[in-house]
């Protein structure tokens, strides 16, 4: 379990992500929240190809596909790592239901 986080006071004001409320450190009304995203972790599926088939042409495709996109654009699409900070009532109802579905 990791330790404290330190703030200074020149630090801005934590605020909710959510409704924007201001939070205050120390205080116990919030919530640090740690959300990782990571692309479909399982092996893929791999088809039965018949000798017509080129890997290294498929890979070109793939290549060529993902050539317009940055590298954090690229690297978003496989896995993304985010921190919030939710007042008590904002978490309690994220933590219920956190797809807002």
């Amino acid at each position: 379990m990791p330790g404290p986080i330190e703030r200074t006071m020149n630090e801005p004001p934590l605020i909710c992500h959510h409704c924007g409320a201001e939070l205050h450190a120390g205080s116990g009304d919030l919530y640090l929240v740690h959300i990782a995203a990571v692309a479909d972790p399982f092996a893929p599926v791999l088809e039965e190809h018949g000798p017509e088939y080129d890997a290294g042409q498929e890979i070109a495709r793939l290549v060529e596909q993902m050539s317009e996109l940055s590298e954090q654009e690229a690297m978003d699409q496989v896995y993304r790592r985010m921190t919030l900070y939710l007042c008590t009532g904002c978490y309690q109802r994220w933590i219920e239901n956190p797809t807002g579905a």
